[in-house]
């Protein structure tokens, strides 16, 4: 633990609101930051490093689950997926991030101390607001871990992590006992509602935004601190829709398996829903193709744009020049529905051929915004997975697919790769969170807590008319008898669970959602080959060797148990 706060004084900015230069280390002193502003918010910036975006699929899990394989030999996922998980080797552990927590909480213990501003009433404004962000960040770094590595210890206790509210001095005391899974709930929860207090609910140039709390101050103070340049930094909006995340994670059969924490991430979805008045972006199935996607109304929270062609030249195939590392699996394009709603297995509605497996006309749209099948395109060029082309499964090692599909979903068809030369890049973002994650996170518990048409009091939906919008949404469907037959808690929570799977697919959920529903893991991924005449599945491309308890839960990693005897191991690790 000591290691990671070792500069915890060399804040670099990252944001385009204040720049600051790295700090020269012999310079640096508890004076000079807080003497100098910007040395002071260059760490609170270092905290906004820690945060995950949903196109992080390679390093969140989706090659270690049935939704997809890496063609790369060796990779860290793929060696976990299949029998190497311990406590040694785990490249999805998240005990990192405490080195975000340690730049946080430095920053808690200068805020006060430092002037940002010589006006006081400026300068309080300030501070509320860089208190705030702090705070919501430390709780937003301590999900992460307590996500990753919540479980139950050796004597069957659900244990929680260590949460660190104060700055530990190189020397001083890491050895901190884990809280239950209750306690650090409760821990994270109260830093985001001391947060949210402190914060505007958005960041806005209107007087009429302005809460009822925050009128006490000068009006064109206040929207000069708090105005909409600010926009991509944390906020009242955002906080919601990190708890309305944490209680759906700790509602989970998983874990505290509760029926207040559903009420809690209802209770937190629909008030952001609501304020959007339940209305989907028409085009938040593709929230990421085109230049305005950066205003997409999809997008909760995003952010800077960096002009990139860095993500192609990884995921495309090897005719347009890419390296394929991501290779989607057959289970999840079995997963997507025919065009009607029904699933692919449903003799019921449009018939589906499994030797033309991809038609427009019978088959779900998103299968093809987000999966390069045989046949199908990637901008203007038409891919042909077969086994003539190059792109055809393990054709060129470590460049082909190994499944017979591509990932599509996040990349810019429009970036051109040369064969050699410099390659045409294009604006990308890094998404946090989005509406349709709300949405589903609201029909989730909704139905968990009353069933498929139950409707929370002050909650104008039900399970089953959220679930309903997204799928009016990505089919184009006007009638949905298959939804409407649906009248069960379990078949609603089955039909739930496979929607945000589609949904929500490569960014970075999977991996996770598997072990909170405690589901099945050792769903082995399966292909599809293609010899220009008939299609035929390949049964086992790659083994999921997750078969004990325990993989539901991740290990703390092994160093940090060795060095602190507080600090105690998940059972089975």
């Amino acid at each position: 633990m000591k290691k990671i706060i070792k500069n915890i004084l060399l804040g670099l900015c990252f944001t385009q609101i204040i720049a600051c230069s790295p700090v020269d280390e012999n310079l640096t002193d508890e004076s000079l930051v807080k003497t100098n502003p910007n040395y002071a918010l260059g760490i609170l910036m270092n905290g906004y490093q820690g945060l995950i975006d949903k196109s992080t699929f390679n390093s969140e899990g989706s090659e270690a689950t049935d939704d997809a394989v890496s063609n790369q030999t060796g990779n860290s996922l793929t060696r976990i997926a299949t029998g190497e998980l311990t406590a040694q080797l785990n490249p999805l552990n998240r005990w990192e991030k405490y080195k975000f927590v340690f730049y946080i909480n430095q920053f808690l213990s200068i805020v006060d101390d430092v002037v940002w501003k010589n006006n006081e009433v400026e300068n309080e404004l300030f501070k509320r607001k860089f208190r705030g962000e702090a705070l919501a960040l430390r709780a937003i770094m301590h999900q992460y871990i307590l996500e990753a590595h919540g479980g139950y210890d050796q004597s069957g206790v659900l244990m929680g992590i260590p949460y660190y509210t104060s700055f530990i001095a190189q020397n001083g005391n890491f050895n901190v006992p884990r809280l239950t899974y209750q306690e650090t709930v409760d821990a994270i929860e109260k830093d985001f509602n001391d947060a949210y207090e402190l914060l505007p609910f958005i960041y806005s140039d209107l007087a009429t935004d302005i809460a009822e709390k925050d009128k006490k101050y000068d009006q064109n103070a206040y929207l000069a601190i708090n105005g909409s340049i600010f926009k991509m930094r944390i906020q009242g909006q955002i906080i919601r829709g990190f708890q309305a995340r944490l209680h759906l994670m700790a509602a989970s059969s998983a874990f505290l398996n509760s029926q207040d924490n559903y009420k809690l991430a209802v209770k937190y979805a629909n008030e952001l829903c609501a304020k959007n008045n339940y209305v989907l972006a028409p085009d938040g199935v593709e929230f990421y193709n085109a230049d305005i996607d950066k205003d997409n109304p999809e997008i909760l929270w995003r952010g800077n744009v960096v002009t990139t062609s860095s993500l192609e030249l990884n995921q495309f195939p090897f005719t347009l020049n890419g390296n394929g590392r991501l290779n989607p699996s057959q289970n999840l394009v079995d997963a997507f529905y025919k065009k009607d709603g029904y699933p692919i297995t449903s003799s019921v509605g449009l018939v589906y051929n499994n030797q033309n497996p991809y038609a427009t006309a019978s088959r779900d749209p998103r299968l093809s915004k987000y999966i390069v099948h045989n046949n199908g395109t990637l901008g203007t060029k038409t891919i042909f997975i077969d086994n003539i082309s190059k792109d055809g499964v393990n054709v060129v090692i470590n460049r082909s697919t190994r499944t017979g599909y591509y990932l599509k979903k996040h990349l810019r068809p429009d970036v051109v790769i040369p064969v050699s030369g410099t390659a045409t890049p294009k604006e990308h973002f890094p998404v946090y969170m989005r509406y349709t994650e709300l949405y589903l996170i609201m029909a989730e518990a909704l139905n968990e807590i009353g069933g498929p048409d139950y409707k929370e009091p002050g909650v104008a939906k039900s399970s089953k008319e959220i679930i309903e919008s997204l799928r009016k949404r990505a089919l184009a469907i006007t009638a949905d008898p298959y939804l409407q037959s649906i009248t069960s808690q379990d078949d609603m929570r089955m039909l739930i669970r496979n929607e945000r799977r589609l949904e929500l697919c490569f960014e970075g959920f999977r991996f996770w959602d598997l072990r909170r529903y405690k589901s099945t893991l050792t769903e082995s991924v399966r292909g599809m080959a293609y010899n220009g005449f008939t299609y035929s599945q390949i049964d086992e491309v790659e083994p999921r060797l997750y078969s004990d308890v325990r993989y539901y839960y991740m290990p703390i990693p092994n160093t940090e148990v060795l060095k602190f005897n507080a600090l105690s191991q998940n059972k089975g690790w």
